[in-house]
C-alpha cells in the first residue's frame, strides 16, 4: 500500500542494497573470461538462489528455458568466428574460439541472471519502483517499468485467448506459409488490444488523479544488516576479481 514501509515486511537486504549488488554484479561479471571465476560466479548465483528461497524445480525450470533462449541467440557463434576448426561439413566451419566465445557469454549471462533472479525476485515491483525512485532514476523511465511490469499478465492473458480462438478454428501450427501468416495476424492483433487497452488504462488513471507520477511505499532507514550484506556482497566480487587477475 502506499505509505507503507517497503523492506520491513519482506525479509532480506533493503531493495536499494540489491538493486545495487545486482548492477555491480552485471558490471563485474560481464569482464569475466578465466574458467575460475566463470565457475565461482555461477556456484555462488546458485548458492544465492538457494538463499533466496526459490524452489529448486521451479529454479531448473527457469534455467532451461533462459539457456534455451541463450543457445537461440548464440547458437551460429561458433560457425561465424573464424579460428582453429574443430569440425567442418556442409560448407560449415565449427571454430574452437566461437564455440569458446559462445561459452564465455552464456555462462556470463547465467550467472547474471541466477543472481539477478535471487536479489530481486522478491522485491517486487512497487519495492524496485521505490528502490529505482530513491536511487534517483528518471521518473519516466520508473513509470514505464511499473506499468509494464502490472499489464504484461494483461497480455499474456490476451494472447492465450487469441491462440485458443484459433484452435477453436482448427488452425493447427504447420511449417507453411498460412501458419506464418496467421501468426502475423496474431501478433498484429495482440498489438491493436494492447493500445487500446493502454488507451483504456490511461483515461482511468487520469480520473483517478495520475499525474505521472504514481504512488510508491516509503523505504525504511538502512539497517545494519544491510551494510553488512553490502560488504558480504563486495567481498564476493573481490574474489571474483582475484581469481580473474590472480
Amino acid at each position: 500500500m502506499p505509505g507503507s514501509r517497503a523492506g520491513a515486511a519482506s525479509r532480506g537486504p533493503d531493495p536499494r542494497v540489491r538493486l545495487l549488488c545486482c548492477l555491480g554484479w552485471a558490471l563485474v561479471v560481464v569482464g569475466l573470461e578465466g574458467g575460475a571465476a566463470l565457475s565461482a560466479a555461477l556456484f555462488a548465483g546458485v548458492l544465492l538462489t538457494r538463499w533466496a528461497g526459490i524452489a529448486p524445480r521451479r529454479l531448473v525450470r527457469l534455467v532451461l528455458v533462459f539457456e534455451g533462449l541463450m543457445l537461440l541467440t548464440l547458437g551460429l557463434l561458433p560457425f561465424t568466428v573464424p579460428g582453429q576448426p574443430l569440425w567442418q561439413g556442409g560448407g560449415l566451419v565449427l571454430s574452437e574460439q566461437g564455440l569458446t566465445l559462445a561459452a564465455v557469454i552464456a555462462a556470463r549471462a547465467s550467472a547474471v541472471a541466477l543472481v539477478a533472479l535471487a536479489l530481486l525476485a522478491g522485491v517486487g515491483a512497487d519495492g524496485l519502483g521505490a528502490a529505482l525512485r530513491a536511487l534517483r532514476v528518471p521518473g519516466a523511465l520508473i513509470e514505464l517499468l511499473l506499468l509494464s511490469a502490472r499489464y504484461l499478465d494483461v497480455l499474456e492473458r490476451e494472447q492465450a485467448r487469441l491462440r485458443a480462438a484459433m484452435r477453436a478454428r482448427a488452425f493447427r501450427p504447420r511449417s507453411d506459409l498460412h501458419t506464418l501468416t496467421s501468426y502475423g495476424f496474431l501478433v498484429g492483433m495482440l498489438l491493436v488490444r494492447a493500445l487500446e487497452r493502454a488507451e483504456r488504462v490511461g483515461a482511468a488513471m487520469r480520473c483517478r488523479g495520475y499525474a505521472g507520477r504514481m504512488p510508491l511505499p516509503e523505504l525504511a532507514p538502512l539497517r545494519g544488516a544491510d551494510l553488512g550484506f553490502a560488504v558480504g556482497f563486495a567481498l564476493l566480487l573481490a574474489v571474483l576479481m582475484v581469481l580473474e587477475h590472480g
